[in-house]
């Protein structure tokens, strides 16, 4: 109760803030369903953002975990009433399934509540470049080839998550920014490297066949946005641990949205006390 109030009082305080207007929006693996998911974060995102077409590019919910033990607090259900809102008010709101989310596939082509289920999409940008959106996990060799493999890495990295929340509590009393575990290892430790950079060129090579001029997925949680032998490469990032979007502006432009950076401090804080799950049900 004392945290509900805690992020109630920050929400309340950060209300007054302007709303953002894109073009397009890009988000993936929002991984609702599991205690690691940010919803309160993503909620104030999807509060302070307006968009003509939200691209929701996989791992939305996460089938895994549920399948597991089922986690669900009010939080989450706030998330996908919020994106329903969204649909219904005029943005035109497409969903990618990906692998954590897969049952969603034998949906593939038909409108729930407003959201259009596709397999993938070519976007053009205001500026007349061809974007190929999808999620990414069909380019990864774990998931194709020994998916037991990734469901033992699936385990692990919650425990990484579970290790940062408490890791991230004891910086928040001691007055510390948020840092991220998974990320810093994902960074240093020379294989997690070599996986991200082979699958940054796998997923370039396959939209350079397709003939478009960008790709835009997420599957990695790692976002970035950079030139490989001319082609675009874009990851919109994360709501688990980088809380990233990937957003067009009205003349095409694209940039990536760190969203931590542009929530007010106690409403940052406020999120880490939430984020810890109170219960777990069976």
């Amino acid at each position: 109760m004392q945290r509900d109030a805690a992020f109630l009082r920050a929400w309340s305080d950060t209300a007054a803030r302007p709303v953002q207007h894109f073009r397009t929006l890009w988000i993936s693996d929002l991984h609702l369903g599991t205690p690691g998911c940010q919803a309160q974060a993503l909620l104030d995102f999807l509060k302070h953002t307006e968009c003509e077409t939200l691209f929701l590019v996989g791992d939305i919910i996460d089938g895994w975990q549920l399948k597991r033990q089922w986690y669900w607090p009010p939080a989450h259900n706030d998330v996908v009433q919020k994106l329903l809102r969204k649909a219904r008010k005029g943005t035109r709101v497409i969903f990618v399934p990906g692998n954590h989310d897969e049952f969603a596939r034998k949906y593939l082509n038909h409108n729930f509540g407003g959201i259009d289920v596709v397999d993938d999409w070519i976007h053009e940008t205001a500026d007349g470049r061809k974007l190929w959106v999808m999620h990414g996990d069909l380019f990864d060799g774990v998931i194709q080839c020994a998916k037991w493999l990734a469901h033992v890495g699936d385990s692990l990295y919650e425990f990484t998550l579970r290790l940062n929340r408490h890791l991230n509590s004891l910086r928040a009393r001691m007055g510390l920014p948020y840092w991220s575990l998974s990320q810093y290892l994902k960074l240093k430790v020379k294989r997690a490297v070599s996986y991200v950079g082979d699958f940054e060129q796998a997923v370039a090579r396959e939209a350079r066949k397709r003939g478009v001029q960008g790709v835009v997925c997420g599957h990695i949680h790692h976002a970035e946005m950079r030139d490989i032998d001319g082609i675009l490469y874009c990851n919109d990032g994360d709501w688990v641990e980088s809380l990233t979007a990937l957003a067009e502006h009205a003349d095409g432009t694209l940039e990536i949205l760190r969203w931590a950076e542009h929530m007010p401090v106690a409403a940052g804080r406020a999120q880490r006390e939430t984020s810890k799950p109170a219960a777990v049900h069976a």
